[in-house]
């Protein structure tokens, strides 16, 4: 009888040890933008609460677009996992001291982030010399703007940037009030229909990657939930894979988009889970960027910010 309740009392304490790994509730930033199908997918389906319902763990989502205010919601403990975050934003936070770790891969949609002139004008990057020029700061579609500029012999200086987000900065464009502006996926479509011309994709400027990142308190903390959501994330990409369609017409949903604008934009979205030595590398590219354009100005230790688990290991 004695063993038993010995046996009982071990068991007890290791059921608890292992509750007590999991957090109460795991705060996770939702973005749809630019055209995040395994977010949508994760958020539309359950399949997080589901993941985390036998141990107990709330799933709380928060709607935060900017990577640049995604980070500073991690250093003030009110974000554990951002779904989806740019790489500049991403690479700044870790160079002015909040670390955040890349946990997965979620996409390289290059096609899909642009710079779009306002109705009636048919723009070139040399005609945005001194033009006010509306987007959001600190982020991939900053970098864009640089790096176009940059192309063409000119700096950031040569610009009137008006840092904002995205819908504020589309609708700024499509009212005239500034000349250019930094846009994403169906903002870039419906900036069109309203008689925008887009100016320059980030093609051959940027390789652009988004990626799934967790705050350093979580990650080390919680390694277990962590797992969790990246799991369920790599399940997403590949239910996406197994019913397109649904999937497509969950993303058209969420955009209010057509089903053949949201096909369009998934197609140039180019998911993926796992990263590779070629991201890596893209990484340290990226900083020496950031860095040469005055984005950044403490380097990190990129491999020291990609999880093991980033690269499926």
């Amino acid at each position: 009888m004695m063993k038993k309740l010995l046996a009982a009392a071990v068991c007890g304490a290791f059921a608890a040890s292992a509750l007590a790994a999991m957090p109460e509730k795991v705060t996770i930033v939702y973005v749809k933008s630019p055209f995040n199908l395994q977010n949508m997918v994760m958020k539309e389906k359950g399949m997080l609460e589901k993941a985390f319902e036998k141990d107990g763990v709330k799933v709380e989502w928060k709607s935060i677009n900017s990577g640049a205010k995604q980070a500073q919601a991690m250093a003030a403990g009110a974000v554990d996992v951002s779904a989806v975050m740019n790489t500049a934003s991403l690479l700044m936070a870790n160079g002015s001291g909040n670390p955040v770790y890349v946990a997965s891969g979620v996409s390289h949609p290059t096609d899909t982030f642009a710079i779009v002139g306002k109705p009636g004008a048919s723009l070139s990057v040399k005609d945005l010399k001194g033009k006010k020029v509306a987007g959001p700061r600190g982020t991939v579609l900053h970098q864009l703007l640089i790096a176009a500029l940059v192309k063409e012999g000119m700096s950031a200086d040569d610009v009137e940037f008006l840092s904002m987000d995205i819908p504020a900065a589309m609708t700024a464009v499509t009212s005239g009030r500034v000349d250019a502006a930094l846009l994403a996926a169906s903002g870039i479509i419906k900036a069109e229909e309203a008689g925008c011309r887009v100016v320059t994709t980030a093609k051959g400027l940027v390789d652009v990657n988004l990626v799934m990142t967790a705050s350093k308190q979580f990650a080390e903390k919680h390694p277990e939930a962590l797992e969790t959501v990246v799991r369920v994330e790599r399940e997403a990409d590949e239910w996406i894979k197994a019913n397109w369609q649904e999937a497509v017409a969950i993303g058209a949903k969420e955009h209010g988009i057509s089903l053949a604008d949201a096909e369009k934009l998934a197609g140039w979205s180019h998911y993926y889970g796992v990263l590779t030595d070629a991201d890596v590398k893209g990484l340290e590219a990226d900083q020496k960027f950031l860095i040469e354009n005055g984005l950044m100005t403490t380097p990190v230790d990129v491999k020291s910010i990609v999880l093991p688990i980033a690269l499926g290991k």
